[in-house]
């Protein structure tokens, strides 16, 4: 793909859109009959979004290129681990304020900071090497 046709922005605004609708469509066609409650239908968005908010970044900057270097093993663990920590940080929020009675939207924007920072967290524990910068001295 050609980077410079669209700033980050757009390739983040592009990216999100497209999970967002592949995982509701997950959401309807399998998660939904298969008994999850609606409250949790988030959880799997923000799942999506956290891997491209990670990886549009890496993908984009050319400083982080030093990743895509790395085995197809290790990308694929850091995937997981990132699908993980996201699954994991916003259920665990959906939970610890579901009975608090705060609204819907809230519960969600509260769910998805959980998600996004544990998720980033994971990623960053497994590759700090990447936001380590030429002069940091470490």
């Amino acid at each position: 793909m050609e980077k410079d046709r669209l700033p980050r922005w757009g390739w983040m605004l592009v990216a999100l859109f497209s999970v967002t609708i592949l995982a509701n469509m997950l959401n309807v066609v399998v998660l939904g009959p298969a008994g999850l409650a609606e409250e949790y239908h988030v959880v799997t968005v923000i799942a999506a979004m956290a891997l491209v908010l990670i990886y549009v970044g890496v993908w984009y900057d050319e400083e982080r290129q030093e990743y895509w270097e790395f085995r197809t093993e290790r990308i694929v663990g850091d995937v997981i681990f990132v699908v993980v920590g996201a699954i994991v940080g916003s259920g665990l929020a959906i939970v610890s304020i579901g009975e608090f009675g705060f609204s819907r939207l809230l519960q969600d924007v509260l769910a998805m900071v959980s998600g996004f920072v544990v998720a980033w967290g994971l990623f960053w524990w497994r590759n700090p090497e990447l936001y380590r910068s030429e002069d940091d001295g470490r």
